[in-house]
């Protein structure tokens, strides 16, 4: 476990899916990147369609496959289990750049803000949507939820405690916060062409998939804490909590 490659995976690991991060922004964005959502070499959107449809499968199935815990017991069976967040990391930021670099735009336009003000509006809200899913990966532990936390343990022998369920600030109005801002950042968009269309209501759709098979995990792992920060919470509406949440659980206690 204290093999330098352990650490070195987990670094490279790291750095992979922060620069496909950095990416995303530009991709989504239309700007910087050489290649985004709605530049590039274009086709036919019958063949387009297709062609991303495949590219958005292929990342959804691995990313939900492989955060499945039988599959995670499954692939300890192979490698260090110190590596198993830096491995699923790792071919999550493959996934999408596969994407990237195979992404058909489908540059029909098809709705766009004429007003200024509406379109600087809508910028800020992008920029907002990346902030929140930046701040939400923090708030919950960056270096844990990218696996670096788990190989510099191992790399210094530290034995690791079982996580603790604990609602941090924004968790506190709303579960899914870094859900919330990948939805915001997708659709915030002043010029919404097909192809970004068919990114956001496919990733949309994902996020709400993805949040079931999440929360059925939360729930056999944390029982009914979970089940009543779920009764409080709101899934990605951050609005009051719940008037019928008992009181003694609508506090700082739920961690």
């Amino acid at each position: 476990m204290k093999h330098p490659s352990v650490l070195l995976y987990g670094i490279a690991a790291y750095e992979f899916a922060m620069a496909n991060l950095c990416y995303a922004i530009g991709f989504v964005g239309n700007f910087i990147v050489p290649k985004s959502i709605d530049v590039g070499g274009a086709a036919p959107w019958q063949q387009a369609l297709l062609v991303d449809m495949a590219l958005l499968s292929v990342f959804a199935v691995q990313h939900s496959v492989m955060a499945r815990p039988a599959v995670k017991r499954l692939i300890t069976r192979y490698i260090p289990k110190p590596m198993e967040r830096s491995t699923y990391v790792l071919l999550a930021a493959a996934a999408l750049t596969l994407l990237f670099w195979q992404w058909r735009p489908m540059p029909e336009i098809v709705w766009s803000a004429g007003n200024p003000a509406a379109r600087q509006a809508l910028y800020v809200l992008f920029w907002l949507g990346w902030l929140l899913v930046l701040l939400s990966t923090f708030l919950i532990n960056h270096a844990e939820l990218f696996g670096l936390e788990q190989v510099v343990d191992a790399a210094v022998g530290h034995e690791r405690d079982e996580p603790a369920f604990r609602t941090p600030g924004l968790y506190k109005v709303v579960r899914h916060p870094l859900y919330l801002g990948l939805i915001v950042a997708f659709w915030a968009t002043p010029d919404m062409t097909l192809g970004h269309l068919v990114f956001a209501a496919a990733t949309t759709a994902y996020i709400f998939i993805g949040i079931a098979f999440e929360e059925r995990d939360l729930v056999q792992r944390f029982g009914e804490r979970y089940r009543q920060y779920r009764r409080e919470v709101r899934m990605l509406i951050p609005l009051p909590r719940r008037p019928d949440a008992p009181v003694e659980l609508a506090d700082d206690r739920l961690r």
